[in-house]
C-alpha cells in the first residue's frame, strides 16, 4: 500500500506548497509540460515495449476502450441538457472516462483479489488505459480545446502529441531487445509521472472554489465511480456471459478513481483545470469508500 500513501503525500505536498506560496502561481504548467513531454512518453515506451499479449484477456483489454467511448457519449449527451461549456465537457470525458488502473488499481487488486491477479491489471493498463489516452484521449482533448481550429490544425496537434509519438516508437521497437541501461533510464523517468502529477493537482486543488462546479463534479464522479462500472458489469455478466475471476478483476479496475494522466492532458489543453483537479482529488479519495463495496458486489455475483 506504499503507492496509496505516496499518492496522498504528494497531493498534500502540492496543496501545502500552494498555501505556503513556495511555488509560483503557474508552477503547475511547468510540471505538466515535463509530464507530457518526458514522464508519460518514457512510461509508454517502457510499458508497451515489454507487453505480452494474451488473447484470453481481450475482454479485459477492451474494458478501457469501452468505458472511454461510453463516457464520451454520456457526457456529450448531457452537455446540452446541463449547459456544460465545451471545456467542461472535454474535461469530464478525460477525467471521467479513464480509470486509474495502475498506481491505484494494482495495489487495490492485490488487496481485494490477491497478488496473482495483478497481471490482469498490468495488461489492462498497458494495452488499454495508456493506449486509449494516447489515441482517443488526445483526440478528444484536441477537439474540445481547439475551438474553431481547422481540421488540419487539429490533426497536426494530435500527431505531434509526445505520448502518441512515444507509442509509435514503442511499437516500432517491439521486435528488438532493449538494453538494460535504456530500460532503467526510461523507468526512472516514467516513475516521475505520478508524484509530479499529484503535486501539480495539489497545487491547483481548491476545495473553497467549487462554485459553479458542483453539478459537473457530481456528474463526472457519479459516472466514473458508479454508472460506468455498473454499465460494464451489465455488459460483461449479462450480455457476454463472462463471470470468471478475470472478469471480476477487470470490472474492479473499471471502478477505480480518475486516471492522473488523463487529468494532466486535460489541464494541459485548458479543459477546465479547477474541475479536473477536483475530479482527481475528490474522486480518488471517494474511490477508497466505493471500491470495497464493488469488491463485495463482484465477489457475490
Amino acid at each position: 500500500m506504499n503507492n496509496i500513501v505516496l499518492l496522498f503525500v504528494c497531493l498534500l505536498l502540492g496543496m501545502g506548497l500552494r498555501a505556503a506560496k513556495k511555488f509560483p502561481d503557474n508552477a503547475h504548467l511547468a510540471l505538466n509540460a515535463f509530464i507530457i513531454h518526458i514522464s508519460l512518453p518514457a512510461l509508454i515506451i517502457l510499458q508497451i515495449h515489454n507487453v505480452k499479449l494474451h488473447t484470453s484477456l481481450l475482454f479485459s483489454i477492451a474494458m478501457p476502450w469501452l468505458m472511454f467511448s461510453l463516457g464520451v457519449l454520456f457526457f456529450w449527451a448531457l452537455s446540452a441538457r446541463l449547459k456544460f461549456t465545451r471545456e467542461t465537457t472535454g474535461a469530464l470525458m478525460l477525467a471521467g472516462g479513464l480509470a486509474n488502473t495502475s498506481f491505484v488499481g494494482l495495489p487495490m487488486i492485490e488487496a481485494f483479489f490477491g497478488a496473482p491477479n495483478m497481471a490482469i491489471g498490468i495488461l489492462i493498463d498497458q494495452l488499454g488505459t495508456y493506449l486509449v489516452l494516447s489515441t482517443l484521449g488526445i483526440t478528444v482533448a484536441t477537439i474540445y480545446s481547439a475551438g474553431t481550429g481547422s481540421k488540419a490544425d487539429i490533426f497536426k496537434r494530435i500527431i505531434a502529441f509526445p505520448p502518441l509519438i512515444a507509442l509509435g516508437i514503442a511499437f516500432a521497437l517491439m521486435p528488438f531487445e532493449s538494453p538494460i541501461w535504456i530500460a532503467d533510464a526510461l523507468k526512472r523517468l516514467g516513475d516521475t509521472l505520478t508524484p509530479l502529477a499529484l503535486v501539480s493537482v495539489g497545487l491547483q486543488l481548491r476545495f473553497d472554489r467549487t462554485k459553479g462546479l458542483k453539478t459537473a463534479l457530481a456528474t463526472g464522479l457519479g459516472f466514473k465511480l458508479l454508472l460506468a462500472p455498473a454499465a460494464l458489469a451489465l455488459l460483461y455478466f449479462s450480455i457476454l456471459g463472462t463471470t470468471e475471476e478475470t472478469t471480476r478483476v477487470t470490472l474492479f479496475e473499471a471502478a477505480m478513481g480518475p486516471q492522473i494522466g488523463g487529468a494532466i492532458v486535460a489541464v494541459q489543453h485548458g479543459l477546465n483545470p479547477p474541475l479536473v483537479s477536483l475530479m482527481v482529488g475528490v474522486g480518488i479519495s471517494l474511490s477508497f469508500l466505493t471500491l470495497p463495496l464493488w469488491s463485495y458486489a463482484l465477489h457475490h455475483v
